[in-house]
């Protein structure tokens, strides 16, 4: 029996391949329609981008989104030659529809059994379903340094450790795939049980 699959955000920039990892996990929720995808901050700046914000398509360039723009098939020289107005226009034009409608669809929190998944964590002291959107996305010292939710489990991205994090209160398990020696990582869950899968990049484990 499969069991089902909860992505917690932040599936693209920084790597060559963002376009091809939507077009996967878009077969993969044709194929496992229970799969749940929580927006992380990357997705939430790239849709702000593609809806014509150029200041927020500044800030996702700094933050990685070069590659993601890149990987729909814009080449180096014509990224370098726009300014962010002309380049808004040009990432509308290569963009599919269907992969707006995709990263549009996810969900802000998830929460099952003992556990809350959410991408970036939540406000202490707020009650769940206060939790503003901004905070889930983007908070980050005020959620680590706090209690968590009282009787809950906080499973979370967002923030990059070496190893996962897996305290009392909450789960970290960023552990920076996207650089040199960092591990793309998931963790399994059954009743009480819990345990972490890890890859480590090829290119990574052949230069060690």
């Amino acid at each position: 029996m499969q069991g089902d699959l909860i992505f917690l955000g932040d599936l693209i920039d920084r790597g060559p391949e963002s376009a091809g990892v939507i077009d996967c996990l878009m077969t993969l929720r044709k194929e496992r329609p229970a799969t749940r995808f929580l927006l992380g901050n990357h997705e939430e700046v790239f849709l702000a981008a593609l809806n014509g914000d150029a200041k927020l398509l500044r800030l996702f360039h700094r933050i990685g989104g070069r590659e993601t723009i890149l990987s729909y098939g814009i080449t180096p020289e014509a990224y370098a030659a726009a300014d962010y107005e002309a380049l808004v226009g040009m990432l509308q034009a290569v963009v599919p529809p269907a992969h707006r409608m995709f990263l549009e669809s996810f969900e802000d929190m998830f929460v099952e059994g003992d556990y809350i998944f959410v991408h970036a964590g939540i406000r202490p002291g707020v009650a769940l379903e206060d939790q503003r959107p901004k905070d889930l996305r983007w908070i980050r010292e005020e959620f680590l340094s706090g209690a968590g939710a009282p009787g809950k489990v906080v499973v979370h991205g967002h923030t990059v450790f070496d190893q996962v994090v897996d305290l009392r209160h909450r789960i970290g398990i960023d552990t920076g795939a996207y650089r040199s020696g960092g591990a793309l990582t998931a963790m399994g869950f059954e009743g009480k049980e819990r345990w972490i899968l890890q890859e480590r990049c090829l290119r990574d484990a052949e230069a060690a």
